[in-house]
């Protein structure tokens, strides 16, 4: 056996390892890169391996850094299976639909104005074949994918659907088994349940490490936190613009306005979900609440989480365009979660300048996005080429953060290894930037972990 750490090999988007078993090749996701727009383009249009020697893909969640290359392959003629939880087809059908039309009507907006810019990497025609490849395989079920090799998902706790990977390999008269993590969530984030570490132990884990060299804050403080934002924001008369991952991070932060509102800790002010693909993904988890976590007071009292009196839902351009001349306050909600696409570019041109208004980062943001520039609360932001000076408040909420930290991170893997009767001979670490790699590496190192971490293109041999 080798695996080819193809994407998110020191870095965070691109997610795609290639598993070569038995004369076989099965991809571990194939994600889109995101950061630097000539670079990441660069990396999205080269493909790791000819689409004919790839046998099967397994895809953990629907978030684009995991899923957003796949209709390229389909683009490219792969004509393969592709196998996820039902839940994250669903969701998939949404978001890559999503991402082929905001790369055409970027690439449009960009040619107007004569902006230079890359042309889109694939059609909404090559999206939905894409998904009529997809095979939704539920939790908890083995399934012989290939001769020789049996997938299994369990619970990741990430976002709706997200699983986390095991395959069994027949080889050489013997079973690998490798266990993929996926994006690992944390105990207690709303709505969906806690992760659950695959059992039966591995001979080989590859675990992402986004937050692997610190902690976060509690939900419980991130919800307060989330009050006074708004609440601050409100008396100021301003606009809560909150870039956030239209599946998963949306509907939590929903969630939660929907909690602080009956509990009277946040004004009465509306609450625009302005991003038709979060919408999509919404009803995709209101028509799978069999996955939410029943041990939460808001889900045992309402079958409406995400439809209440404050909300309103704007699908229509003309819509969206309206709240940029609307008076506050009032909350928006808009993708890219990472700031690098979508209405939310809109409304910082319009609103980024305005002292009143508050830039609520609420997720994870890569190197060399613009949702990292607003973190580090540069003066001059650029959106679409032009320069907006910022004076908004900037405000961070890192206690939201669907990644398990560091000591989760740590938790999972003594549950994955006490919970088999081998300790994994290999762990790769993938998934993360080179300084919370190193950390998790060191903190795995002692505690008797056998660590490697790849490098971009790197190929392990499993002995």
């Amino acid at each position: 056996m080798e695996i080819t750490f193809a994407g998110a090999a020191r870095e965070v988007t691109g997610s795609c390892h290639l598993v070569h078993t038995g004369g076989r090749t099965i991809a571990l996701d194939f994600g889109l890169f995101q950061g630097r727009r000539s670079e990441s383009n660069a990396k999205n249009r080269k493909l790791p391996l000819d689409v004919d020697r790839i046998d099967a893909v397994v895809l953990s969640h629907a978030h684009i850094d995991h899923a957003g290359r796949l209709p390229l392959l389909a683009k490219e003629g792969y004509r393969n299976k592709i196998w996820c939880t039902p839940a994250t087809r669903d969701l998939s059908a949404f978001m890559l639909a999503d991402a082929a039309h905001i790369q055409e009507k970027d690439a449009e907006f960009l040619a107007r104005r004569g902006k230079e810019h890359a042309e889109p990497l694939y059609s909404i025609r090559d999206a939905t074949r894409t998904i009529e490849l997809m095979i939704g395989l539920p939790l908890h079920t083995p399934m012989e994918i290939l001769p020789g090799i049996r997938l299994t998902f369990h619970e990741a706790g990430h976002i709706l659907g997200s699983a986390a990977v095991t395959l069994e390999c027949e080889e050489g008269g013997r079973t690998i088994r490798v266990i993929f993590s996926g994006d690992i969530g944390r105990d207690g984030l709303p709505i969906i349940r806690d992760p659950e570490p695959p059992p039966g132990g591995a001979d080989v884990v590859i675990v992402e490490s986004t937050y692997g060299n610190r902690d976060h804050p509690s939900v419980e403080d991130a919800k307060a936190n989330l009050a006074t934002v708004v609440t601050d924001t409100a008396a100021r008369g301003g606009k809560v613009l909150i870039p956030a991952f239209a599946v998963g991070r949306t509907q939590e932060i929903l969630y939660e306005l929907h909690e602080l509102a009956r509990a009277g800790r946040i004004p009465e002010i509306p609450i625009f979900i302005d991003s038709p693909l979060a919408i999509n993904a919404t009803t995709v988890f209101e028509a799978h609440p069999d996955l939410f976590d029943k041990s939460e007071a808001l889900i045992r009292q309402t079958d409406r989480l995400f439809r209440f009196d404050l909300v309103r839902y704007t699908r229509e351009a003309a819509e969206s365009k309206a709240l940029n001349t609307m008076r506050g306050p009032m909350v928006v909600i808009a993708a890219s979660g990472m700031v690098e696409s979508g209405r939310i570019l809109h409304h910082l041109a319009h609103g980024a300048s305005d002292p009143r208004n508050t830039v609520l980062i609420v997720g994870f943001q890569a190197e060399h996005t613009l949702g990292r520039r607003l973190v580090e609360r540069q003066p001059v932001i650029k959106v679409h080429g032009e320069e907006i000076p910022l004076k908004a408040n900037v405000a961070i909420i890192n206690g939201y953060s669907a990644h398990a930290d560091r000591t989760g991170l740590r938790s999972w893997m003594h549950r994955v290894r006490d919970g088999g009767s081998r300790p994994p001979r290999h762990v790769f670490l993938v998934h993360g930037e080179a300084t919370a790699q190193d950390a998790f590496g060191a903190t795995l190192a002692g505690d008797g972990f056998p660590v490697a971490i790849p490098e971009a293109g790197e190929t392990k041999v499993i002995s």
